[in-house]
């Protein structure tokens, strides 16, 4: 049995398609399928059933799989402990993150690394917190940005920033031009949120805080992301909530209030795993705690968030 074979194997073990698998090995799909055939042949069992239609693991496959991920973990960390052993630093980092933190702190983040560590290569790789704990479990990615999450097992989590949620009105709308904006008011309009079929921590929290607050009924329409809830609300489709960074948006055609009583807010930190081996991670890990010091939660001001003449909040990018 050979390490390369395993990692076909673990592969195709994840994507459940053989092209897909092919394309992330950079390899030919007929030489994948060999490889696989030679592996059942040299452990005498069937890993995979296939169809027309869809591949499927085994009960065998299944515990294969497994273990197939920690020996392939246990190579990978041993090469970087003994790169570390003889000091060489890493040359590669992976960083997982979540949607949200691509406009707010990944930017920054790399910005620092990038002075501290100019040559190191950095890959980013996008998904949704649960996705990015499984791959930092797994050793693929070295850090993640993620929503919070408890210290479970060798997983530990940094809190970075408190993200606000404000509402997003269309331009010219009641609620552009009203004093004030309430929950009462809220319970007049269509409500976007975003669709409770992805389950990402996001349209949990907003799922329960609606509920909450009494707003589930109002929840007329659902996307499944930021850009997309904004563009209903400029499209006079509804109103939603939507982080505060949507602010800095080019060309938008919608203003952010705040909604008296509510205060709707969402963790973000940094995720890293502290089995994970790799030369200088703690250096990596203290640029991610720095950022707490630039990324501040906003207080309430009680008022207009972008009304002329009217209070307005600093942003949490420094204006």
């Amino acid at each position: 049995m050979e390490v390369r074979q395993m990692r076909c194997f673990a592969t195709l073990a994840e994507e459940l398609h053989f092209g897909r698998a092919a394309a992330t090995l950079a390899m030919a799909q007929p030489a994948l399928s060999v490889q696989i055939q030679t592996l059942e042949r040299e452990l005498g069992v069937q890993l995979l059933t296939r169809s027309t239609r869809r591949v499927q693991l085994t009960k065998a496959g299944e515990v294969f799989y497994e273990r197939c991920i920690r020996v392939l973990r246990d190579i990978e960390n041993s090469s970087a402990v003994v790169r570390a052993v003889a000091g060489k630093d890493v040359d590669r980092i992976t960083i997982g993150t979540i949607y949200p933190a691509t406009f707010g702190v990944l930017p920054l983040f790399l910005s620092k690394l990038g002075k501290r560590f100019p040559d190191v290569q950095i890959h980013i790789s996008s998904g949704s917190t649960d996705a990015i704990i499984r791959d930092l479990e797994k050793g693929r990615i070295n850090l993640g940005f993620i929503r919070p999450v408890e210290n479970i097992g060798s997983l530990r989590w940094q809190s970075i920033a408190n993200e606000r949620y404000l509402l997003a009105v269309p331009l010219g709308s009641p609620l552009e031009m009203a004093e004030t904006v309430t929950l009462s008011d809220l319970k007049r309009e269509r409500i976007i949120s975003f669709s409770r079929s992805n389950l990402s921590y996001t349209e949990k929290y907003f799922f329960e805080q609606f509920r909450k607050h009494g707003l589930l009924d109002q929840v007329a329409y659902s996307c499944d992301d930021t850009l997309s809830l904004v563009s209903l609300v400029a499209a006079g489709i509804g109103v939603g909530f939507v982080p505060e960074w949507t602010k800095d948006l080019p060309h938008r055609s919608f203003r952010l209030r705040e909604v008296e009583g509510v205060d709707f807010t969402i963790g973000m930190g940094l995720a890293w795993n502290k089995e994970d081996p790799t030369a200088n991670r703690e250096e990596f890990v203290e640029i991610g705690r720095s950022l707490t010091s630039v990324w501040r939660p906003r207080q309430p001001s009680g008022g207009h968030s972008e009304r002329t003449g009217k209070k307005r909040h600093r942003s949490a990018h420094g204006e």
